[in-house]
């Protein structure tokens, strides 16, 4: 099915497995057919969850997306179309997909688009691999500050280990100390960024107590 969801294929029944099967080979033949396959996945396949990052039908779209036989800006309007036109479940999926149809970052549009909105599900989709991989220095701290905003846990945004910095910290310093100062608890996941970057002198003395 795809590499990194070997799970997928035992997680179906066997009438969703058939019918994916004869949805990819429909794809491959005509690329056009995905704008109703798309939308229908759900229903033939199910929604349960196969691990932290997938669920049924989430995987079983990013399979369709992967089968697409188009590139360049062929790909990029499609998978553009079904994004624009698809529910949440539609839009987790293609966001959840991109890292394995693309590698140029030439959807970053979609994760931008995605930022400017507020479904917290859609924004811990957007920043996966992809984001992680592609979205410049400035609009991944913006990012990561959004999550901590909407309280998303900065254990389900993708990279952060390797592109937390100097000035990430200095932001997270800043939105803590706002939030000390209105009397409002601050998110524990952010202490440990704020300490592995910034300097002492420069640390909310409150999160001093915070392991």
């Amino acid at each position: 099915m795809i590499s990194g969801i070997p799970e997928l294929r035992t997680a179906l029944e066997p009438e969703a497995r058939a019918w994916l099967d004869a949805a990819v080979d429909r794809v491959l033949a005509d690329p056009t057919a995905i704008g109703a396959l798309f939308p229908a996945v759900r229903r033939r396949c199910g929604r349960a969850r196969i691990d932290d990052h997938w669920t049924i039908d989430e995987a079983a779209r990013a399979v369709l997306l992967t089968a697409l036989p188009l590139h360049d800006s062929a790909l990029v309007a499609t998978v553009g179309a079904l994004h624009r036109h698809g529910d949440p479940a539609e839009q987790r999926a293609v966001l959840r997909a991109l890292p394995l149809i693309d590698d140029e970052g030439r959807f970053l549009f979609l994760v931008r688009e995605t930022l400017r909105g507020n479904d917290t599900t859609l924004i811990e989709a957007a920043l996966g691999p992809y984001a992680a991989r592609h979205l410049p220095d400035d609009e991944y701290r913006q990012a990561v500050l959004k999550c901590v905003f909407y309280e998303i846990p900065l254990e389900r945004v993708a990279g952060l280990d390797k592109r937390a910095d100097a000035e990430l910290a200095r932001m997270l310093a800043d939105f803590a100390r706002e939030r000390i100062a209105a009397g409002r608890a601050v998110p524990d996941d952010i202490t440990p960024v704020i300490r592995a970057f910034a300097p002492a002198d420069d640390r909310p003395a409150a999160l001093d107590g915070v392991s």
